[in-house]
């Protein structure tokens, strides 16, 4: 069976996984995506949802790049919500309350019906080498399988180790084994190694609920999905989510349990997630707060089973029980089972070029929390970047790289690999210092185009995008060359109580105005008709509404970007001596020798790299 070369090894079906495994097959490449228990392919390990605050805008560029997640995501959504829309077009983020079951069910599914794509079911415990090139793995029967690169996505796998209260024992996940070997398989070539902790809730009863008393959280009434594919529709039906809280009862008897707490007696010492931390991490970092939000997820559509989100813990069974029946609704809670942390094993991403290829090893991946990333949405992004470029690397052909101004998934990597991970990183909008020209509304006006150069993304996608952004420009100069009504326009104005026009203007200048959005003016004469005439779908009105609105603040960033663009040509040689450079600060050659940055933009990104250090290198550059 393994008698020929694969061209690609990928190791874990998590979401890192499936994507980079879909990727090279996509491309050509012949694919192997091995595992330690098939039927949990695609499994979602801690919250039934995909997307939220920046994540949204990750999986809508896996859609545009040509991923399966936006679509696996839609076919599986039991709620749609489109977060901060108090707020500008920039923060804007999709979500999807997700069915658990049916998620892997639709990942699997994509997978199989994926040519060039093989599927095995063992654990990975050695790596093959020849010299410094990986040349495939070894699996726990002994199976030497060849290939001409590998891809690692082992999620919380590598040694893991499961904590709930005193007791601990191994595993990745809840009722799966933990991956023995690799790690020091890699240590044994020169990788650095770390330890890093998650943790995740009780599943409940939803039948032993009293939801009548916690705030319901409906989905959108005009639900919106997230890939730009009409393969797929929005919701017509939802479910609902609700909001309940915890006490100062509740805390007190989480306090009562810290003694036999992991996290406060010691045996957990590795890092966990400072954006989401555990229930008992909070009433200790946050002692002032009287209570704590808890969400009341469904895990899907035909289940009673509910994920208590914000009540993620690992402290004993015990004490979980007694605290959680003291949270409103949840009185007569009973479990289906109780929370838990694990600390696993990840290397240092600075390890890593910005292909995620190893620096160590030619031909060897990292992706996802093997590389100190939490979260499905940052883990399917590098799935699919690695998969991309181990297909390119043994093709002969240049990599595929997104820049921070391209795509969140560019400041994603370019993060990890200039900065390194000494906590599991999460995205925001606020790291992304370009966000509005990074929306979620345009990824595929971002992306799709460059995927497509490389084969990916299909004719279709192209097709798609061309048509939207033809049908946006049309748009916009309507909207800038006709003028409305003026009876309507002072209508709309008085009702906003916005000062009034004396004479009628152009429909762009109306749409500019703050209070006024696109749907206060679709049945305006003569708009209206125009609309109906061309059949401009909501979606191209959005964005030529963003386009009006934003249009100082799109151009003002696409400036900034342009200026970094200058320093990202500036190449600095692979052998270049910082040493020699007496005007560089020690921390400033410490760093460029660790990290070998690609260009002087890289360089400036670099913690402890600072604008004189920059303009030394520009000058030794030639500039």
């Amino acid at each position: 069976m393994f008698e020929s070369k694969y061209d690609v090894i990928v190791v874990g079906a998590g979401h890192a996984g499936c994507e980079a495994a879909a990727a090279a097959a996509n491309l050509g490449s012949k694919t192997l995506l091995i595992t330690m228990n098939l039927q949990f392919t695609g499994q979602m390990s801690c919250n039934p949802a995909m997307g939220g605050i920046a994540k949204g805008q990750i999986v809508r560029e896996i859609d545009a790049l040509g991923g399966y997640s936006g679509i696996v995501s839609d076919n599986s959504a039991i709620q749609f919500k489109m977060l901060n829309q108090s707020k500008g077009p920039a923060m804007w983020s999709p979500r999807v309350q997700s069915d658990r079951s049916l998620f892997a069910l639709e990942w699997r599914k994509m997978l199989e019906n994926t040519p060039k794509l093989d599927f095995y079911q063992d654990m990975v415990v050695d790596l093959l080498f020849d010299k410094e090139a990986v040349q495939g793995v070894v699996t726990s029967l002994g199976l030497k399988i060849y290939s001409k690169s590998v891809v690692l996505t082992n999620g919380t796998f590598l040694n893991g180790l499961i904590h709930i209260g005193e007791k601990n024992f191994g595993g990745g996940r809840a009722g799966e084994t933990a991956s023995i070997g690799l790690t020091a398989a890699l240590e044994n070539v020169g990788f650095q190694s770390g330890r890093m902790k998650t943790g995740t809730p009780p599943r409940v009863d939803g039948r032993s609920l009293n939801f009548e008393v916690m705030e319901e959280q409906a989905g959108d009434e005009q639900p919106s999905k997230f890939s730009y594919l009409p393969i797929t529709k929005p919701l017509t039906k939802q479910r609902s989510c609700h909001i309940t809280h915890t006490n100062t009862t509740v805390h007190e008897i989480l306090a009562s349990g810290f003694d036999r707490s992991p996290m406060f007696n010691g045996n957990i010492k590795s890092t966990g997630p400072r954006y989401c931390p555990s229930i008992e991490d909070k009433i200790n970092r946050f002692a002032d707060k009287n209570r704590h939000q808890i969400f009341v997820e469904p895990e899907g559509w035909d289940t009673v089973e509910v994920y208590v989100n914000g009540f993620s813990t690992s402290l004993p069974d015990d004490i979980q029980y007694k605290a959680l029946k003291q949270v409103k609704g949840f009185e007569n809670v009973k479990f289906f089972r109780p929370g838990y942390a694990i600390e696993y094993d990840y290397f240092q991403p600075t390890q890593l070029f910005h292909t995620l290829e190893t620096k160590r090893i030619e031909g060897l991946y990292f992706a996802g929390q093997i590389n100190g990333t939490t979260g499905y949405e940052e883990a399917g992004a590098q799935g699919i970047i690695a998969g991309i470029n181990a297909h390119l690397k043994i093709n002969d052909q240049e990599p595929f790289i997104l820049g921070r101004e391209e795509a969140y998934i560019g400041v994603l990597i370019d993060d990890l690999i200039l900065k390194g991970a000494e906590e599991p990183y999460r995205m925001f909008t606020s790291r992304a210092e370009y966000r509005t020209l990074l929306r979620q509304d345009n990824a595929d006006d971002r992306l799709t185009a460059r995927s497509h150069k490389i084969g990916l993304a299909s004719d279709e996608r192209l097709r798609l995008v061309a048509n939207k952004a033809k049908a946006k420009t049309a748009l916009v100069h309507y909207l800038e060359k006709t003028s409305y009504e003026l009876q309507e326009a002072n209508a709309l104005l008085e009702a906003k109580q916005s000062d009034l026009v004396t004479q009628s203007d152009k429909f762009a200048k109306l749409l500019s105005r703050p209070s006024v959005q696109r749907k206060d003016i679709v049945n305006f004469n003569p708009l209206a008709n125009y609309l109906k005439e061309n059949q401009f779908t909501d979606e191209v009105f959005e964005q030529a509404e963003i386009q009006i609105k934003y249009a100082g603040y799109i151009d003002k960033e696409k400036r900034n970007a342009d200026k970094l663009k200058r320093l990202e040509n500036i190449k600095i040689p692979k052998d270049f001596n910082f040493d020699v450079l007496a005007s560089l600060s020690f921390e400033a050659k410490e760093k460029l020798n660790h990290l070998r940055p690609n260009t002087l933009a890289q360089a400036s990104r670099i913690s402890g790299i600072n604008p004189s250090d920059i303009s030394v290198l520009l000058v030794s550059m030639g500039r």
